[in-house]
């Protein structure tokens, strides 16, 4: 292209990078010259990226030309994280079976055992300690349950799904619940067909999940909005809610497996729910959230035959 690599390196790059080439111009002895280096560029906006730059030199009429071939190497290095985040999660996974192989018997019979007890109990003391026994055995057996779904590898079973019938039985699951709470809710679904390719349980349990996240964030009743429409080849259905929100620092670890702001919460939830709606290919699952005005959950998935 005629330019000087300058454009797109760092300074201290920029620097060795000159250093490089006066040194052969003066000794003829390549170093970097027939192979690739990765160092980080730069783009015009400022932001860096990680690139692979492989050098050639020819001597044409007593004249050097030097070529440098550039690769972006950003998809390269999400797909590698992404394989090492799948060989991590496959050996945490034989970890967490045989783990909760072992502790989910033990667990059952505490509790069976503590309901019995319970039953002919007349001391309320006792019976206060009895039902925390009971109610940190179910806390746990769903945190192993979370855990098995979190890490384990998952079979779905693909099919033809509308969304707007799916997203209408998760309504009326949470509706009694949302009337108790003084939640009032809207529920907006697009006229068209919603038809997506993917796991019929596994999205129920996603959208579940971001509704009930959704009222728990609203302690004081508030605004529920569920609202699905097509746009060209894609679906996007949104969840928005006037509850609490999110603040920024949380934000960016929010999705990180066991990070919660509830009480009692085991920090799975969000990280489940966005793991499965990003295994459905073409599919894309994001936040948005202001501390005090509330959160918008949004997932766009293809749309069938579009």
């Amino acid at each position: 292209m005629g330019h000087d690599l300058d454009v797109i390196m760092t300074p201290d790059c920029s620097r060795n990078h000159h250093y490089a080439v006066e040194r052969y111009a003066r000794t003829k002895n390549p170093r970097l010259i027939g192979h690739s280096t990765e160092l980080v560029a730069t783009r015009k906006n400022g932001r860096t990226f990680p690139a692979d730059i492989s050098f050639s030199v020819s001597e044409v009429d007593n004249k050097t030309y030097f070529t440098g071939i550039v690769r972006d190497l950003i998809e390269t290095k999400i797909l590698q994280e992404q394989i090492a985040r799948s060989e991590r999660l496959a050996a945490l996974g034989q970890v967490v079976a045989e783990i909760t192989h072992e502790i989910k018997n033990p667990l059952m019979m505490i509790g069976g055992f503590a309901r019995q007890v319970s039953q002919h109990t007349s001391d309320d003391k006792n019976l206060t300690k009895l039902n925390i026994i009971t109610d940190e055995v179910l806390r746990l057996e769903n945190l192993l349950k979370e855990l098995r779904e979190f890490y384990l590898p998952r079979i779905s079973n693909i099919e033809e799904i509308d969304l707007n019938h799916l997203l209408q039985e998760v309504y009326s699951l949470v509706e009694d619940d949302c009337k108790r709470k003084s939640i009032h809710t809207h529920v907006k679904l697009d006229q068209k067909p919603m038809i997506v390719k993917g796991d019929r349980g596994k999205l129920k349990q996603v959208f579940l999940n971001l509704v009930k996240n959704s009222i728990e964030a609203m302690e004081d009743g508030g605004n529920l909005t569920v609202n699905s429409q097509v746009n060209v080849d894609l679906v996007e259905i949104t969840i928005t809610d006037d509850g609490n929100g999110i603040s920024e620092e949380d934000q960016e670890k929010i999705f990180s497996p066991f990070f919660t702001t509830k009480r009692h919460g085991t920090g799975l939830g969000l990280s489940i729910s966005k793991r499965i709606i990003e295994e459905h290919e073409g599919s894309s699952f994001a936040l948005k959230s202001e501390e005090g005005k509330g959160t918008v959950f949004k997932v766009t998935m293809p749309a069938h035959g579009a």
